[in-house]
């Protein structure tokens, strides 16, 4: 057997630890649940597996078709006095763009920043309710109001609330009651048969987590507002074994509370706050669900001058220093996969495994800013020539749409664990036994 290659990116950071790390605890945390439920089951990982599965948009293919990874007003652009990093994927973030800055096109865009300072840029951005940063250098982000007040926060922060029902050997039924699951193909011998998971995540990081879920045998119910659907191609590259549902938390806030009574696992990933207008918060969810596992993932932490703001996986990599590292010709770079959105979410998954394994109802705070910080005091990576990997690919579906994409990077007894994704807002909102 050949020896497993240590390096397979190229860049000043050592985003392969970070990313094998978050993995195999992932790994761990499965095979400590899988002893737990009396189960007898191979689970491993490769450097393929992890490698494609962090880059997974990007090998996705539609239809044939590869998605488009960034919209017009995305990326970065000179200001005045230094770099700014946006984010416009989304119509509404790039529609507060478009307004506070009085441009149409990516052309326009370039102009205005350039007579703006990217301070002025970032505060008015934000404060408008879009996303955009100063693209900053590592000692400057050091010296930032965020990074002091998160210095000392680690990257996932747990909070025991007690003991929950024991999920029972091979195959019991969920904390909630419920009828166990059936599952599909390698995931059938039902790791995680039985546990309802609701997943109020949206992007990468915590849709990846709750993919994983997924695929290891949860029910797991993905929800997101109609009037600011998902992208789907990020739903795709993430969406194995989950269903989908539209709900607009305005009207039927008290289905999806009744929802997460029923849940063994509530994931929150929306910018910290913005659900407890629906009584959905933290300290709401464990009212409603006490012997919950709940996550609550943010872009900076839940504390700080920008604990409530929203952010993306770029955006964190350019305000912390990151892209400034990976930058070249004086224009600032980024790293080679959205590292911290992918170790993050599998850091999630394990978490969750390792609750559900010891049978703790526990609510935990990851943060992207957690992932970044481990990667920025990481050892330097060594000086070898990374390795070119070969891409796993399976043929799956989502309705009628003929899907390649990379399955999560876990494999039970040799298998991947592959299946379809659910169609995009086609599920009901009830869980799979039919009690809402």
């Amino acid at each position: 057997m050949e020896p497993m290659p240590r390096r397979w990116w190229e860049g000043p950071f050592d985003v392969e630890r970070l990313a094998w790390s978050a993995v195999t605890a992932a790994r761990d945390a499965a095979g400590e649940l899988a002893v737990a439920r009396g189960l007898d089951l191979a689970i491993d990982t490769t450097p393929e597996l992890v490698a494609a599965s962090f880059a997974a948009v990007d090998h996705l293919r539609v239809d044939g078709r590869a998605p488009a990874a960034w919209a017009e007003l995305s990326g970065v652009v000179a200001a005045r006095d230094g770099w700014v990093r946006l984010h416009g994927n989304y119509p509404h973030h790039a529609a507060v763009i478009r307004s506070v800055l009085g441009i149409e096109d990516r052309a326009g865009l370039e102009r205005e920043c350039a007579r703006r300072d990217a301070a002025e840029i970032e505060e008015q951005i934000a404060a408008a309710g879009g996303i955009a940063v100063a693209v900053r250098t590592r000692e400057e982000w050091q010296r930032h109001p965020q990074s002091r007040a998160m210095s000392d926060a680690p990257w996932a922060d747990v909070a025991d609330r007690g003991e929950r029902p024991d999920l029972g050997r091979s195959g019991g039924v969920s904390a909630a009651g419920g009828v166990p699951a059936a599952g599909r193909g390698p995931a059938s011998p039902g790791l995680l048969r039985g546990v309802r998971v609701l997943d109020l995540t949206r992007v990468i990081a915590g849709p990846t987590g709750s993919q994983l879920l997924a695929a290891l045998g949860a029910d797991v119910l993905r929800i997101d507002p109609p009037q600011r659907p998902e992208i789907l191609d990020q739903h795709l590259s993430t969406g194995m074994g989950k269903r989908s549902a539209e709900v607009d938390l305005r009207e039927s806030a008290e289905q999806v509370r009744a929802l997460a009574a029923g849940a063994d696992v509530v994931l929150d990933g929306y910018r910290p706050g913005a659900l407890a207008a629906h009584g959905l918060g933290t300290e709401d969810l464990e009212e409603l669900a006490p012997t919950a596992v709940l996550v609550s993932l943010s872009a900076w932490g839940e504390i700080g001058p920008w604990g409530n703001r929203p952010g993306f996986d770029s955006i964190v990599q350019a305000a912390t220093g990151i892209a400034d590292a990976c930058g070249a010709d004086g224009r600032p770079g980024a790293l080679p996969v959205q590292a911290l959105d992918h170790a993050t979410g599998h850091l999630l998954a394990a978490q969750v495994l390792t609750a559900l394994a010891r049978s703790r109802a526990a609510t935990f705070h990851l943060s992207l800013l957690g992932a970044a910080r481990t990667l920025l005091e990481a050892p330097e990576p060594p000086a070898e020539r990374a390795a070119e990997l070969a891409v796993p690919l399976v043929a799956t579906t989502s309705g009628a749409l003929r899907l390649d994409a990379v399955p999560p990077p876990l494999r039970i007894d040799g298998s991947t664990l592959d299946l379809p994704v659910g169609v995009y807002a086609a599920s009901p909102l009830a869980w799979k036994d039919g009690v809402s």
